[in-house]
């Protein structure tokens, strides 16, 4: 990928694995590699290699660590794959185990090697190997598979580049490009609460309905569960509404909050979301990749940052509870009419659009916060849900465990992760456009909220 400033159409690239051939592959492979260069592109040469906290990454370290994913999958199946002048695989690999022992996480930024310059120049040489693989290589079945893996890799690290980032520069980081989100043009709707009928319903991604679409193994197999009646919100809780709890006293009053989420708050001083501060007059502001914002002007955004205790405590304040993935999955893809999920909200079964600027604010979308929940009625589910795929991931009350009848596609990705975490479900405003869904099961731990997080309720029938 030489000229890092040609922009690539990602709408023009088809996501299938069926009938692809080598060379739309590759040209997907540098979408994805362009999309990463643009997160970094306004970077100081410092702000490379700072990791701000333990569970934080350097952009360095990701530039690299993607590189040396597809590395991985070139030692493999390309014969005339020619190594980097050095190995970096002890200070790139994650957590996979069978690459070796891993470099520890918490001191990712406390080496300066590989330096800045020897990362990109290893960035490129990946790329100009993979370029070799894709001109001389007959690609098999099987090896699509792997780098559809390795792209899907790549978006996932390029959303944490951005809550990296966050963290690390808040407003003084200057996107390349920000676009203003599309107009509403007056607002007909209203936040209310919408009936789902209960039932047999099918939880998972359908490998035949979808046998030329991506999906993680943990989103598998498709199995039935059982649902009762319940209502949700049409939209996530907003700024506005999480501002009544936090007036209310909801940070200090015990009742809310289950006992580990009492025990953080109460230890860490916890007393709003994440990169929430108060002014000298005691008006709440954020300072976000935007800049500084005060709360009062934008009371319609979906409030983010907020971990699961944070958002289970509010809902047991509002008299609500939250969804369990089903319930949210449910509300998200299943259309009554035609009796058959969608693969996303909006999407019918048999012309599945693909996220753009008119249906859902994602990483592309280059608006760099959360919008109105109301921007996106495009974008609403046949139930009538706003804001499924975008704006905000969605803490669910469900656990992080297999799927009934799971086998493992892709050893030591995600299932090794089976432990202590929550789902959620959906997307924000870092998360890349193909690398979502309606049956996309994103963990965190219960007290994490340095994600871009935020929820919605529900409420017994």
């Amino acid at each position: 990928m030489e000229n890092q400033n040609t922009v690539l159409n990602i709408a023009a690239i088809e996501n299938s694995l069926a009938g692809i051939d080598n060379d739309k592959m590759f040209e997907l492979f540098k979408t994805v590699r362009r999309l990463s260069i643009e997160i970094v592109e306004t970077l100081e040469l410092e702000d490379f290699v700072v990791q701000t906290d333990y569970f934080m990454s350097p952009p360095r370290w990701h530039l690299g660590h993607v590189s040396w994913f597809y590395e991985q999958l070139l030692k493999k199946h390309f014969k005339e794959y020619k190594p980097f002048k050095k190995d970096y695989s002890h200070y790139l690999n994650s957590y996979y185990q069978a690459f070796g022992q891993p470099f520890n996480k918490a001191r990712r930024g406390t080496v300066s090697r590989p330096t800045v310059a020897e990362t990109i120049e290893y960035w490129n040489h990946i790329n100009h190997q993979v370029s070799a693989f894709f001109e001389k290589t007959n690609v098999t079945f099987e090896m699509l598979k792997l780098f559809m893996l390795a792209f899907n890799h790549e978006w996932q690290h390029q959303e944490l580049m951005v809550y990296d980032i966050q963290h690390l520069l808040g407003n003084l980081y200057q996107p390349k490009e920000i676009k203003t989100p599309p107009a509403m043009n007056g607002n007909p709707y209203k936040k209310e609460m919408l009936k789902i009928p209960g039932g047999i319903f099918e939880l998972g991604f359908d490998v035949m309905k979808w046998k030329d679409q991506f999906a993680y193994d943990i989103e598998m197999p498709l199995h039935k569960v059982y649902l009762s009646d319940y209502w949700i919100d049409n939209t996530p809780v907003t700024n506005s509404d999480y501002l009544d709890f936090i007036n209310d006293g909801g940070y200090t009053n015990f009742k809310f909050w289950l006992d580990e989420g009492w025990q953080w708050v109460s230890r860490e001083k916890i007393e709003a979301p994440m990169y929430w501060q108060r002014d000298e007059s005691g008006s709440w502001y954020k300072l976000d990749l935007k800049g500084k914002r005060f709360i009062e002007n934008f009371p319609n955004e979906p409030v983010t940052h907020v971990s699961f205790f944070e958002a289970d405590a509010y809902a047991r304040w509002a008299g609500k509870r939250l969804p369990t993935e089903a319930e949210w999955e449910k509300a998200a893809s299943f259309d009554e009419v035609k009796n058959e999920k969608r693969f996303y909200p909006w999407s019918e079964e048999n012309k599945i659009e693909n996220p753009n600027d008119f249906n859902s604010n994602l990483l592309e979308s280059k608006i760099w916060s959360p919008t109105d929940v109301f921007t996106y009625p495009n974008g609403k589910s046949f139930y009538g849900c706003f804001d499924m795929i975008g704006n905000a991931w969605e803490w669910t009350a469900s656990e992080f465990v297999a799927y009934p009848g799971f086998k493992s596609g892709f050893q030591e990705y995600n299932d090794k992760w089976f432990s202590n975490q929550k789902v959620l479900r959906g997307g924000s405003f870092a998360t890349p456009r193909l690398s979502t869904r309606n049956t996309y099961r994103n963990f965190f731990k219960a007290h994490e909220r340095w994600l871009i997080s935020g929820f919605r309720c529900v409420k017994d029938n």
